[in-house]
């Protein structure tokens, strides 16, 4: 089987390629600038490309794949930006309806949690989504864009929606690179908010396994949440990593304000999820 994985390069991506090495798949990642992925795996083949301006042929560039794991996005982690839904959207669905269109027949697309909007408690695939920041309307409109393609042209697609992920790589604005560049500053203390707001959090290895499974399993299952099932408030998880990893910092709670794109409570419901992995 014969797996294309776009932004491999990136936080998530880098991440699914190491899972992917795991497998027996046949590997193709697919980035703008190679030198990002050097001392790859002999079994890896990388595909230059700008997935903002896709050739005709660029479904024949990458081998005629199997499927596509689909993780590329600029414009994070500034998620009201009016870019999301004026340059990404177009650009996206250009490119996975040119790959459809050449024979692409099984698709992954990571979503959002931000497609639900400020709805609290367990959410589930069935919650009416409610976005209310520009990158969670985007990702919202691509996924009903291509519920409708599929009516024209035969493919099955996982929508993967991601709750909140941290691990090795991620965006220097994250809460957890933050912390890690604190502590490595010798700061006392760690400017946040009050941290008692509940959010489901996943290591990036843990989500990287998930979204592997799902890609290579082919199924056609529509939105399927990645996510632990299990809240937890940002001040406990922040106390965890801190404990866990032994550092001489403590936490200066309440100086940000709760951001205002999202509820205080909320998490995933992943019954879907283990159904689909047989847990």
């Amino acid at each position: 089987m014969k797996i294309a994985v776009t932004g491999a390069s990136g936080f998530i991506g880098r991440h699914v390629l190491a899972e992917l090495a795991r497998t027996q798949a046949e590997i193709v990642a697919v980035t703008r600038d190679p030198r990002h992925l050097q001392n790859l795996s002999t079994r890896m083949h990388v595909v230059e490309m700008d997935i903002s301006l896709p050739g005709i042929d660029c479904f024949a560039q990458m081998g005629h794949p199997d499927a596509l794991i689909h993780l590329a996005w600029d414009g994070l982690p500034n998620y009201k930006s009016l870019h999301h839904f004026e340059m990404e959207l177009p650009r996206h669905y250009h490119f996975l309806k040119t790959m459809i269109k050449a024979g692409l027949t099984s698709l992954l697309v990571t979503g959002t949690c931000f497609e639900y909007g400020m709805q609290s408690g367990a959410l589930s695939e069935d919650t009416p989504t409610l976005p209310v920041n520009a990158y969670g309307f985007a990702k919202d409109r691509l996924r009903k864009q291509l519920e409708f393609l599929s009516c024209e042209y035969t493919f099955s697609m996982i929508w993967a929606r991601l709750f909140y992920t941290y691990g090795e790589g991620q965006s220097a604005a994250s809460l957890y690179q933050q912390l890690l560049a604190a502590e490595s500053r010798g700061d006392k203390s760690f400017d946040m908010s009050g941290g008692e707001q509940l959010r489901d959090y996943l290591p990036v290895a843990n989500v990287a396994q998930m979204i592997v499974k799902l890609a290579l399993s082919q199924v056609n299952a529509g939105v399927v949440n990645i996510c632990s099932g299990q809240p937890i408030s940002v001040r406990r998880l922040v106390e965890g990593w801190i404990r866990e990893n032994r550092w001489n910092i403590s936490m200066n709670l309440g100086r940000y304000p709760y951001p205002d794109y999202e509820p205080m409570v909320f998490w995933g419901d992943r019954q879907r999820l283990d159904s689909i992995l047989g847990k």
